[in-house]
């Protein structure tokens, strides 16, 4: 087969991945050759656009790096990050809804009792928060482990200050009690910008889109025979609801994070300052539902 034209190369090129081996490789394979020559066709890119696509995911693969990775950027940005989520995590009644991981997650979170203090002594607004891990059906889920991290008052994360902070902070994992309930104290997270000096910060700029985050609390909940939860819970009223970068936000995600005045907090500690309060009870699927689903 030779002489190929716009139209016969699609053609062409399904024939010579049809002998895949995997039967997955080949769906995968032909789906793209089909999506992609589809958008070529539409587009009809010049040589020199096509050229500085060439150059623009080049220079996304030279931004990844251990601490860094501008391709899961990349796809943050553009939706897919959330889409593969969505398709990956469709959830019964009474189960918390997901969203992305994002990209402060870290493995080696210390683990501490319940009601400590993980502000790491950084300044800010003081932050109660409490919650319940529960099955679908409201069954209390004693000893499940609750992984939380968040931002600082300026929107920066403990790993992209570590020189100046010295050690971890914001970041926990705590297990439920024999009720299935947690709480911590923090300080109030801010809505942040996404790192935006490399490719991604270049597409988000010629596109007109900002490069914000609104103030979230991330948890990642486990608890035998249940689906992991990777969620976050965001400030009610945020200006960035409505236009997060990597959308996702989602109505059931939304929390008040309550102004409380002095006084004794909902967990018996005493404040001589007023602080806020966060409150959510999550839902988590089981492992036979998601069997059942596959």
């Amino acid at each position: 087969m030779r002489n190929f034209n716009e139209f016969t190369i699609t053609d062409a090129v399904l024939e010579r991945v049809a002998g895949a081996s995997d039967a997955r490789t080949r769906q995968v394979s032909e789906a793209l050759v089909r999506h992609l020559h589809a958008f070529v066709r539409e587009i009809q890119p010049t040589q020199a656009e096509w050229e500085y696509g060439i150059d623009f995911l080049t220079r996304t693969g030279h931004m990844c790096d251990e601490n860094r990775q501008e391709f899961i950027l990349l796809s943050d940005t553009l939706g897919v990050s959330m889409q593969v989520d969505a398709i990956n995590h469709r959830l019964p009644e009474g189960a918390t809804e997901t969203t992305v991981l994002g990209p402060f997650f870290v493995q080696r979170a210390p683990e501490h009792a319940l009601g400590a203090d993980i502000s790491g002594q950084l300044q800010g607004i003081p932050l109660l928060v409490t919650g319940s891990v529960s099955s679908p059906e409201g069954q209390p889920l004693a000893g499940a482990t609750v992984d939380v991290w968040h931002s600082d008052n300026d929107g920066y994360y403990d790993v992209q200050q570590l020189e100046k902070i010295g050690d971890l902070a914001m970041r926990a994992r705590f297990r439920t009690d024999l009720n299935g309930r947690f709480w911590f104290w923090t300080i109030k997270p801010a809505a942040y910008p996404i790192p935006h000096d490399g490719p991604v910060g270049d597409m988000l700029e010629a596109q007109g889109r900002h490069p914000w985050r609104p103030a979230h609390v991330h948890f990642m909940i486990a608890a035998p025979g249940y689906e992991q939860l990777v969620t976050h819970v965001f400030e009610a009223g945020d200006q960035y609801l409505d236009s997060d970068v990597v959308f996702g936000v989602k109505d059931s995600l939304i929390r008040d994070y309550q102004e409380m005045p002095p006084g004794v907090a909902a967990d018996g500690t005493t404040m001589d300052q007023p602080y806020r309060h966060l409150n959510y009870d999550f839902g988590l699927k089981s492992e036979a539902r998601a069997i059942r689903a596959a």
